[in-house]
């Protein structure tokens, strides 16, 4: 029997698909069995989430890249992370997990005036 060239057996196309991807497909696979509303994942959808998830995490980067202070340094710090997720709106679901930086005398002020505020009532 011979096949075509354009027609590969699935084990070709399993592994040439682990090439295309990067993230850790057993992470993914973990994580998504976590949810209790998963019972069984089909090896496609698998696949397909941690490809969607891998555009995504680039896109988020390349976009905190440009509208970060990354450009003059060629560095991506987490600030400029955070500032995305606050300034964009495509990213703004993010900010509780991407909060932005504060230092701790900063929070205390902050928790202080709140209290003062709460108690002038």
């Amino acid at each position: 029997m011979k096949m075509s060239q354009n027609n590969p057996d699935k084990d070709d196309q399993t592994s040439s698909s682990k090439k295309t991807i990067s993230l850790p497909i057993s992470r993914v696979r973990l994580i998504m069995k976590s949810s209790p509303d998963v019972s069984s994942i089909n090896q496609d959808a698998l696949f397909l989430t941690t490809k969607a998830t891998e555009l995504f995490v680039q896109h988020l980067a390349v976009s905190s890249f440009n509208n970060g202070s990354g450009k003059e340094t060629n560095t991506l710090s987490y600030s400029d992370l955070a500032n995305t997720a606050e300034e964009t709106e495509t990213f703004h679901f993010l900010t509780d997990i991407l909060p932005k930086k504060i230092l701790a005398r900063d929070y205390l002020k902050s928790l202080e005036q709140m209290q003062e505020e709460d108690g002038d009532f």
